[in-house]
């Protein structure tokens, strides 16, 4: 063999070994996923106390952090008074007057049925007075207008005697009633806020990060306490339009966890398009401009197993 078709065949070896490198397919690289979940406090406050620490796995009700809300705590105050003065109105709209009011009030009845009695003797008097010429005309109009004024008095308290008598209106009942109903509501509504000095773990948690640190000012809506629902790992993976074919919905797949080469078995939960702007998990997708991505959700098929990867680590799809 000459030189020349050994230069030949070395060609040929060459672009051989290309063409099949060129075929064979790259490695779909995603990563370690697990939902994440934050706690936040309801109301404003400073923290007094911290009960958990970063890489703790809490439980659902679990107390992870005390408050210190003196706003609060006077409100309650204030809403208390507001009850109290607001049933004490109800009570005694509902029993109406008392022995003593009843007592002063017919006294008061006696003294003013008497003075009309008295004005109207005097006022006869006075008419026959009139009559004979014996009483001006201006005498007899102080008399009459006596007798006006002792009049209205007494219809007055005969009026008081006859709401006594019936008792207090509807109206009124009703209206202290949905006063102290108010009052309570608004007191119901201070406990409750000062209740919510304690941050609760409203579901289990593996705790990642912790925001503030104790004697900082927490908003409320802040998120304090940051981490992942135990038992939700799961493997994320984008796919260009011109390999996506090869992968269906609850098609059974292998995944390689690249930094302990640990292999896991799993199912595709779903396939979705992702817009342009998206997170893109495999590391330079081999794909034309114009090909749209798609976004591969794997479930591990052993969840606790999974459970123990590190979040965000890169695997590969098998």
């Amino acid at each position: 063999m000459n030189i020349k078709h050994y230069l030949v065949w070395v060609g040929l070896l060459i672009l051989t070994s290309c063409g099949h490198k060129k075929d064979k397919p790259a490695a779909v690289e995603g990563k370690v996923k697990k939902d994440v979940i934050s706690f936040a406090p309801k109301v404003t406050g400073r923290i007094l106390k911290i009960y958990v620490a970063e890489g703790q796995t809490v439980k659902k009700g679990d107390t992870l952090a005390l408050l210190d809300v003196p706003e609060v705590s006077a409100k309650i105050a204030q809403a208390q008074g507001a009850v109290n003065a607001a049933t004490a109105q109800e009570q005694m709209a509902r029993k109406g007057a008392t022995a003593d009011q009843i007592k002063q009030l017919q006294a008061k009845y006696r003294g003013l049925q008497e003075q009309y009695a008295f004005a109207r003797k005097s006022f006869d008097r006075a008419t026959l007075m009139y009559n004979d010429s014996l009483m001006a005309p201006q005498a007899y109009d102080e008399v009459y207008a006596k007798l006006q004024g002792a009049k209205a008095q007494y219809d007055a308290v005969v009026a008081e005697m006859d709401d006594v008598k019936k008792g207090t209106r509807m109206e009124k009942v009703a209206m202290t009633a949905g006063q102290a109903s108010q009052a309570k509501g608004v007191l119901q509504e201070a406990n409750v806020a000062y209740s919510e000095r304690y941050v609760i773990a409203t579901n289990d948690m593996e705790i990642e990060t912790i925001s503030l640190n104790t004697g900082e000012l927490a908003t409320a809506g802040y998120a304090l306490f940051n981490g992942y629902i135990p038992g939700t790992t799961w493997f994320r993976f984008t796919i260009p339009e011109s390999r996506i074919n090869a992968y269906k919905k609850e098609q059974p797949v292998n995944v390689e966890v690249i930094y302990n080469k640990e292999v896991l078995g799993g199912s595709i939960v779903y396939i979705k398009q992702l817009t342009r702007y998206a997170d893109i998990t495999t590391a330079y997708p081999d794909y034309q401009l114009q090909d749209a991505v798609y976004e591969i959700k794997v479930r591990p098929a052993e969840t606790a197993k999974a459970g123990q990867i590190l979040v965000n680590a890169n695997v590969l799809l098998k």
